[in-house]
């Protein structure tokens, strides 16, 4: 089989073949393995609350310093009734879709510059290595002299912090794509258009994801420092507030909602970044 029919073959779609992967959907003999992991993980957690319990008994902690379990959870349940939880929560996840929707997008720009173009790559490689080596926390002066302590300094912060895993990802993923499946670009003369949407976006695909679930994760810590840092409403101001109150039962309660949220975040772009993975073609 010669080089063009098989790139051909890897990049044409069976007829009546979905162009969504199928979601695997674990059979029945599978689900007491699955089970038994989430137990062992469950293990741990649960010998913190008997200690937490057992400190908060025995008083080895003043209350103030360390509330019980139950006034903690009864804390969660009037901010969630109440829906000032929710309302925080909302805030702080509209900045995070803001920031990855800007940053997301110059991220894949950059990635896919340099991926495709050598004369980009060229200009635009070593400004974003160094600019790559910048933790969020040092750019934080700067943008509070561009654009003060208001919404657009927690917009331009995240948004920063969200930038170089999407780039990164992208450029790694083109720079990975098979010899032979770039090849068909040049025999058939690809503008730069059709090398993008047909070769390197479904070949680089599992990579941009993983750059997609890194950034997002990036976006939520970036977020919480933001808060932490200037601001008067968001899931991170809530827990300054509450702690310079003294009120540790809030602090634990965002504390958790934090931790919540990120790990529905990772799991829920994991999921995404297994399955539709699937669409890369392979190179032979």
């Amino acid at each position: 089989m010669s080089t063009t029919q098989s790139l051909d073959k890897a990049l044409v779609i069976e007829p009546g073949a979905s162009l969504f992967p199928r979601i695997s959907i674990p059979s029945l003999g599978d689900l007491p393995v699955r089970f038994g992991r989430i137990g062992l993980g469950i293990v741990f957690p649960l010998l913190l609350l008997y200690l937490w319990q057992i400190a908060t008994e025995r008083v080895w902690l003043p209350p103030q310093l360390l509330p019980e379990p139950a006034f903690v959870w009864e804390t969660l349940v009037d901010m969630v009734s109440s829906g000032e939880l929710a309302g925080h929560l909302a805030i702080s996840l509209q900045r995070v879709a803001w920031s990855v929707l800007i940053g997301g997008s110059i991220g894949l720009a950059i990635g896919f510059a340099m991926g495709l173009s050598k004369t980009a790559k060229a200009y635009l490689y070593p400004s974003f290595s160094l600019f790559s080596q910048f933790p969020v926390i040092a750019w934080s002066p700067l943008m509070i002299i561009f654009f003060g302590i208001d919404e657009a300094l927690k917009i331009s912060t995240i948004t920063v912090a969200v930038i170089v895993p999407f780039a990164v990802a992208t450029y790694k993923g083109i720079e990975n794509v098979p010899v032979k499946l770039m090849e068909v670009g040049r025999i058939y003369q690809f503008s730069f258009t059709q090398t993008l949407w047909r070769i390197a976006l479904p070949a680089a695909l599992p990579a941009i994801l993983g750059g997609v679930r890194q950034g997002c994760m990036q976006a939520w810590l970036a977020l919480v420092f933001v808060e932490l840092m200037a601001s008067s409403e968001g899931i991170g101001y809530l827990l300054v507030y509450a702690r310079n109150l003294m009120q540790l039962d809030v602090v634990m309660v965002c504390m958790a909602a934090i931790g919540f949220v990120g790990l529905v975040f990772d799991f829920a772009l994991g999921f995404v970044e297994r399955h539709f993975s699937r669409w890369a073609p392979k190179g032979r």
